[in-house]
């Protein structure tokens, strides 16, 4: 086992150190200049379409999921272990540095973001009673289209190998970590035996995901404010409480990420690949997750749902992830080499409000990480309708995914668990970031389109499929 976790790692070490964070930060600055710093200008209108989407339209009887429904979905999944374990992973493997480049991944990530879930509306298509989308769908329909003609010929076999490695990493592998989490959390504050802690997981999860995408949505849409705003204002008394210590922390912070001593010992590059790794775990953008979610939407552009799932980014960390980093950093715990991931986060917040901190984190973990059980499993079973309608193999999922993955993260390491979410991120990643690459065009049209209606005084931009004329015939939802 011990052999076999070894190349994993080195696996992850020369990925993440010499391919993904290229690519990701260059992608993302690239996107962010395509796009005229989309993520920043347009605030205020991913603030009202968030704010007008939360009343669900009426459309002629068809279980539509509204924007906000989709938001809290992937919302749901990207806050999570990601917040509360992996910055404190990130802190205490690659130092206080590794927050600075936490934020840089959102700043930028957020108009990749962007890109792949405009896509994911783009290329959607009907399902039973909702729409279902992604970079499976997108990879599938788009590719062909593209200048370069290794691309056009690859769309099938990129779609499917996409579709398997979503299926692995969220549905199976990135449900072990939040089951693993959940259960170290649920022992520490409580002494709850971890199997037993898996045992319920697995019920509870399992009656939610053999509800379909509508419970999930549901369940997703009262868990997700429910836990951001409660852990929110405990980080805020946190802050409040130790304002004159603000300062510092900041300065660790910044001199950690570029200062002297971490160049010369090499620890500058230990911040950036675990602040990246850690950022991406947490927001997503570039991953190809949250297109999956942001498909399901009904709305009447698809650079609305972009621009909501751009904010999900700056929901995700430099709200959540930001509050986790400051309670740890005020604490001083980060320099235990005994404490790592859940329990750095517990005994950080136990210092600041005694023995009700290490209680809290476990209920909020257990919201936190269970909501993105529940997410995650749903864009397993979107890529496996992509692969196959054959509804024995989603039953077979179901209980793989919200029941035996739940009940093996009870049981492994936490090291082992990482090294398998970072292996399996990291091939994902890649995928999704040749799809997005050569069909980013496409979003830089649509959002020119979006722009040009609300200068012309539109406030609810529309989009029909013959202002993409190339691509008419493979826009169904579009007409």
């Amino acid at each position: 086992m011990n052999s076999i976790n070894d190349l994993i790692t080195l696996v992850n070490d020369v990925l993440w150190s010499y391919v993904l964070i290229a690519a990701l930060i260059g992608g993302g600055l690239w996107f962010t200049w395509k796009l005229r710093f989309v993520q920043f200008r347009m605030v205020g209108e991913m603030v009202r379409l968030l704010k007008d989407a939360v009343v669900l339209p009426s459309d002629k009887g068809e279980k539509h999921i509204n924007s906000f429904q989709a938001f809290a979905v992937s919302v749901a999944s990207r806050v999570g272990t990601g917040n509360l374990a992996g910055v404190a992973t990130a802190i205490a493997v690659g130092g206080p540095g590794a927050v600075f480049w936490m934020w840089v991944t959102a700043l930028i990530g957020s108009a990749t973001a962007f890109v792949e879930s405009t896509l994911g509306q783009l290329f959607k298509t009907r399902a039973k009673d909702s729409f279902i989308g992604g970079p499976a769908y997108y990879i599938s329909r788009g590719m062909r289209f593209c200048s370069w003609r290794p691309l056009r010929r690859s769309g099938r076999w990129m779609s499917i190998l996409f579709a398997i490695l979503i299926t692995v990493t969220f549905g199976l592998a990135n449900n072990t970590m939040q089951a693993n989490t959940i259960c170290g959390a649920m022992n520490e504050a409580f002494g709850l035996p971890t199997i037993w802690v898996g045992m319920v997981l697995s019920v509870m999860a399992l009656l939610i995901v053999f509800g379909g995408i509508q419970r999930i949505a549901h369940v997703s849409a009262f868990l997700v404010p429910l836990m951001a705003v409660g852990y929110f204002f405990l980080a805020i008394y946190v802050v409040i409480a130790n304002y004159e210590l603000l300062p510092h922390v900041m300065r660790v912070i910044f001199t950690n990420a570029f200062g002297f001593e971490q160049v010369v010992g090499g620890s500058i590059g230990a911040a950036l690949m675990n602040g990246v790794k850690r950022g991406l775990f947490s927001n997503e953008a570039g991953e190809g997750s949250a297109p999956n979610a942001a498909s399901t939407a009904n709305v009447t552009h698809p650079v609305k749902q972009g621009l909501i799932q751009a904010l999900g980014v700056f929901t995700d960390t430099l709200l959540v992830c930001s509050c986790t980093a400051f309670i740890i950093l005020l604490s001083g715990l980060y320099e235990s080499p005994e404490l790592n991931g859940i329990n750095l986060t517990q005994a950080s917040l136990e210092t600041q409000v005694g023995t009700f901190g290490p209680i809290f984190v476990a209920i909020a973990i257990f919201l936190f990480a269970f909501s993105s059980i529940i997410a995650n499993y749903y864009y397993g079973e979107a890529n496996i309708r992509f692969m196959t309608h054959r509804s024995w193999v989603v039953t077979v999922y179901r209980f793989l995914s919200g029941g035996i993955m739940v009940m093996l993260g009870a049981m492994i390491s936490l090291e082992m668990a990482w090294n398998i979410i970072d292996l399996c991120m990291a091939l994902l990643t890649a995928c999704n970031l040749v799809a997005i690459f050569a069909l980013g065009k496409y979003a830089f049209r649509l959002l020119g389109d979006y722009r040009h209606q609300k200068r012309q005084g539109i406030r609810e931009p529309q989009f029909h499929r013959q202002q993409l004329p190339e691509l008419a015939n493979d826009l169904d939802c579009w007409e």
